[in-house]
């Protein structure tokens, strides 16, 4: 538990906080296996655990959302945050993280959007979550097909299969970005400055002179009209 949460915090928050505890370990080891070893366990754990304070502090019941779902994404952005701003990773682990990064985004923008407005049956809900997830899954497949070449490839196999895997990544990021250029100029922009010019989507949005909220809000937008336009082009599954 964060040193400072005992001083100033409800038992309400203290509450949260001891629930997630185990929830913390949990995706500090998922991203320790998606991210490699150069990445330390420990330091995400307590990137993690102040990212589960600031969610246990933030959440609100009324929106529906169950606290654990709320605190995933809080402590993933911590550690990723964290992560981030240490230095001395490897480029293509800051390329994964950034991919990881726009996921959650894209994830969190759409719940902060169905909260707003919430579905009014559980039909609703689930075909709105299975949406929810297919594009934040489509963030983080962006984010890795548009790494160099040489680091989208995660294994090392037999050379024409390698070509082969390279030609199928660098057809697929053409229809990518052929459906990226036929959205709104803002959403455009903001999608190639991030995922071809390799800057944050904080700082894409602040270049369109967008607020931090409305910059991820935007690329949420954006990124499910990308994968509709790949639905209609039969190609969201390729």
């Amino acid at each position: 538990m964060p040193p400072d949460a005992k001083l100033k915090d409800s038992p309400e928050i203290l509450s949260r906080v001891h629930e997630g505890l185990d929830l913390v370990e949990i995706i500090a080891r998922q991203m320790r296996r998606q991210l490699g070893p150069n990445v330390d366990v420990d330091e995400m754990v307590a990137y993690g655990r102040e990212g589960l304070l600031s969610a246990a502090r933030s959440f609100d019941a009324s929106k529906g959302v169950p606290f654990r779902r709320w605190a995933n994404l809080r402590v993933r952005g911590a550690m990723i945050d964290g992560m981030r701003s240490g230095g001395g990773l490897p480029r293509r682990v800051y390329q994964k993280l950034r991919a990881m990064t726009a996921a959650d985004q894209t994830y969190s923008a759409k719940h902060e959007e169905l909260a707003a407005a919430p579905p009014n049956s559980p039909e609703a809900a689930e075909a709105q979550l299975k949406d929810s997830l297919a594009n934040a899954a489509m963030a983080m497949a962006l984010g890795f097909l548009t790494m160099a070449s040489g680091d989208a490839l995660d294994y090392v196999g037999d050379r024409h299969e390698l070509q082969d895997e390279e030609i199928a990544r660098k057809d697929l990021v053409a229809k990518i970005r052929a459906a990226i250029e036929e959205r709104p100029e803002q959403e455009k922009k903001l999608l190639l400055r991030h995922y071809f010019d390799d800057v944050t989507v904080e700082e894409a949005g602040a270049e369109l002179g967008l607020s931090k909220s409305w910059a991820s809000r935007l690329h949420a937008r954006a990124i499910e009209g990308i994968v509709k336009s790949l639905k209609r082009a039969n190609i969201s599954d390729h």
